[in-house]
Formats: structure tokens, sequence, C-alpha cells
């Protein structure tokens, strides 16, 4: 497995899975989603504060590839890589089964920040790189 700058280890619930008795693709995201939120807390931020600033972000790409499918109780580890790019801040994001650390699916997100309702050159994303490299 290859390094990270942030994982987070999450189970499966019996509602996440379909018909087969495996995981509902738009759950990756959802997962995936979770996981963003969680490693702006574990920097400081959130959501909800950057609202009240002004500042609302939002994602303008997914891709997610499907590698193996977990099922009803399996735990997974969600692993965050981070960089900007132009604008935006691109997401890599792999979710592994815990128990084998197989690859359940890679994706990746990107995502722009609004401030005030106008589109930035992602200087917020500047000073989120820095506290990353502070750690």
């Amino acid at each position: 497995m290859k390094e990270y700058i942030f994982k987070l280890t999450l189970k499966v619930r019996d509602y996440e899975c379909d018909l087969q008795g495996v995981v509902n693709n738009s759950n990756y995201q959802r997962y995936m989603e979770h996981t963003r939120h969680e490693f702006l807390e574990s920097l400081g931020e959130n959501f909800r504060k950057m609202h009240e600033e002004g500042l609302d972000g939002f994602v303008s790409s997914v891709s997610i590839q499907f590698k193996t499918s977990l099922r009803s109780g399996d735990s997974l580890v969600s692993c965050i890589n981070v960089a900007k790019q132009g604008v935006k801040l691109v997401f890599e994001q792999d979710i592994y089964r815990a128990a084998d650390m197989v690859l359940a699916a890679k994706g990746k997100v990107e995502s722009v920040l609004m401030k005030d309702g106008k589109l930035t050159r992602g200087e917020y994303y500047d000073k989120l790189l820095e506290k990353i490299n502070k750690t």
C-alpha cells in the first residue's frame, strides 16, 4: 500500500448493500465524501465554518474505478492524497478492504471553491496545503 496523508477506517452497514450482497456503487462516493470531511476536521476546518465565512467548496468532477466488492460487515480503509492543480484541489482517494488491504475502489475527486458566490483562485487551498506540510 502506498503512503497517504490521511486514512479513515469505516464499517460497511447492511443497508449499503444491494440485492447481490455487495456495497452499492453509490456508497463508495459517500465513503469518499465522508473521508474528505473528516480530513478537513483533522486540519481544524469544517464546511459549516467555511460557509459562515462565505466559502463554499463544490465537487467539480468525480471518477471512480471499482476493483473489488465490499460486503456487509467488512471494514474498509478510506485513504486520501491531495494536490492543487490550478484553481482545483484534487483528491486521490483509494478504498481498501481492511482485512487484507485489497483495493476496492480508486477515485479522483476535483473540487473548486467559491467565495461569496464567485470562483476563487484557490487561495484557501494553499493555506490547507501549508497545514498539511506542517504535520
